[in-house]
């Protein structure tokens, strides 16, 4: 892991918190010029501190209203490599952690009903060689999205 100094840290919590806020107002925040933040920022890019960037879409304006996580079991934990290209091929599955615990893998998708996400699971995710349980847990809100913290002393 590449490390990083306070000044990192400090523009880390503040972009975190907004990603489009303009690098000379992060400048002034931290008191450097803009030209450091922003090869502060292209650093911690391409040394793989800051992974991704976008927008975030609500998937319910997309006609997405039911998030859900499903645990999978496989007939071998290594079949997840012959697993995960299948799954990818899903549009509806957002995320696939391959995990202990009671499951080989966790997934996260998005369905537009309940309808939808049995065709879902019993059309796609089943149908997958190896599959042999899944196991699904409907979301009924959603609180907390946040990244994780970024501590620094000033």
């Amino acid at each position: 892991m590449e490390k990083i100094d306070n000044l990192d840290r400090q523009i880390l919590d503040i972009i975190i918190r907004n990603a489009r806020i303009p690098s000379k107002d992060v400048a002034l925040v931290c008191g450097v010029s803009r030209a450091a933040v922003h090869q502060r920022i292209q650093r911690m890019i391409d040394v793989g501190i800051i992974t991704g960037s976008g927008y975030n879409v609500s998937p319910k304006t997309l006609g997405y209203r039911t998030c859900t996580y499903i645990g999978v079991n496989l007939v071998r934990g290594a079949m997840y490599r012959d697993v995960v290209p299948e799954l990818e091929k899903i549009p509806e599955v957002v995320e696939c952690h391959y995990t202990t615990g009671p499951y080989t893998l966790l997934l996260k998708l998005y369905a537009r009903d309940n309808e939808h996400l049995m065709e879902i699971l019993h059309d796609k995710i089943q149908m997958i060689n190896g599959v042999t349980t899944t196991e699904t847990l409907i979301s009924l809100d959603h609180s907390i999205q946040r990244q994780i913290p970024v501590e620094h002393k000033g």
